[in-house]
């Protein structure tokens, strides 16, 4: 008999960035290992607030996949910073996951995103009412991220927000961590079997092919252009020499003010597709991973992207993140929000200094402390004794 596992997910392809291609790559490796999937999400509206144009005027959407079913469903989808209209956007998806499970039949295991916190803790709810076995993976410590990015206050929601987390922690037969911080965190609240899956890609290592020699270097930014990653406010507070530039790809929030910001190397493409992205990211010398502040638990995916690539990192983001580039050799560590640092390491990068961290080496290192079929296997071991 064919096992069957059900996947509770805000973000799924075509929608880009970590979250989607990070339950995509998990979908697809059970598939490969004999699972029936059926991934549950909303009609695609991310990051752009608007569904998108081939999902326009549906209420529900159901897809056949390589791994087996893609089940969308209504959402009223927004991308407002006012809270509240984001509120009513995640409550409009856990009543489609509701009628869902009334009205469907599900399997036995589930797989819960935590994030957003109302999809998370509506998925468990439904888990334990309909007596499911609960996986909850938990990629960000919400709502403490956003009390640290300076998002959410602490106050009555945001007490009703903990209160919510804890319920999810401690109604899970399984919890995933993408990071030891993470685990630690939940630790704190309940004893739980966890398991430690880092946002490992599943792509094929490309072969790095050697650069036409250039004075200029050149440091890329791929992914979300929003208030955590900061990338409007060091475009302004960082000069770039003649010799070196930053080019950015990706959408959000920020991408209007960066595309109309005017200043000496720096430059804006907008958004790829991930396998175009993957050839362009290799014509540059670095790539560079901000956050505005250390935010505790997170671990940014794109240190196993960009690194898998080949390209070094500059990383300004502080945490477990900064740690894993230092003991893999993957790149350079300036302190978060550290400004005058990041600054004289962009003065005084040259291409002697580049070759401190060789694409070649960088790949290896990559390749060699970062193995996404043994951390499935390990991750599936577990799945089947539950």
């Amino acid at each position: 008999m064919q096992k069957e596992i059900l996947i509770i997910t805000n973000y799924f392809p075509p929608e880009r960035g970590a979250a989607a291609n990070r339950i995509y790559s998990l979908a697809e490796a059970m598939g490969d290992a004999g699972f029936a999937v059926t991934v549950l999400c909303p009609l695609p509206n991310y990051p752009t607030g608007k569904v998108f144009r081939e999902y326009s005027g549906k209420i529900s959407s159901v897809e056949s996949a390589s791994f087996g079913k893609i089940k969308r469903l209504w959402i009223w989808p927004s991308n407002s910073t006012n809270k509240f209209v984001r509120l009513l956007s995640m409550v409009s998806f856990s009543f489609s996951l509701i009628l869902f499970f009334v009205f469907s039949k599900t399997p036995k295991k589930i797989f819960i995103q935590y994030s957003p916190v109302f999809v998370g803790f509506t998925g468990i709810c439904l888990g334990r009412l309909f007596s499911k076995k609960i996986i909850l993976n938990v990629s960000d410590l919400w709502p403490l991220a956003g009390f640290e990015m300076g998002i959410l206050k602490k106050g009555t929601y945001y007490s009703l927000l903990q209160k919510m987390e804890k319920f999810c922690y401690k109604n899970a037969d399984l919890i995933v961590g993408q990071s030891e911080e993470i685990l630690q965190h939940i630790s704190n609240y309940c004893k739980k079997s966890t398991f430690l899956y880092r946002n490992v890609p599943n792509f094929k290592v490309p072969i790095i092919e050697e650069t036409k020699q250039s004075a200029e270097i050149k440091i890329v930014y791929a992914g979300l252009l929003g208030v955590a990653q900061g990338i409007y406010g060091i475009c302004q507070r960082i000069s770039f020499p003649e010799n070196v530039s930053l080019h950015i790809y990706g959408a959000g929030p920020e991408a209007e003010k960066i595309e109309s910001l005017e200043k000496q190397g720096i430059y804006f493409y907008g958004e790829l597709k991930r396998e175009e992205l993957h050839i362009e990211l290799q014509k540059y010398n670095i790539a560079f991973i901000p956050l505005i502040k250390r935010i505790y638990g997170s671990v940014p995916s794109k240190i196993f992207e960009y690194t898998r690539l080949g390209l070094p990192i500059l990383y300004f983001a502080g945490g477990e993140g900064g740690d894993i580039v230092k003991n893999e050799s993957l790149g350079w560590v300036v302190p978060v929000t550290n400004y005058d640092a990041l600054q004289n390491f962009i003065n005084t990068i040259s291409k002697e200094k580049i070759k401190e961290f060789p694409k070649g080496e960088v790949k290896k290192n990559s390749v060699s402390a970062f193995n996404f079929h043994k951390q499935f296997e390990d991750f599936t071991a577990m799945l089947e004794n539950i």
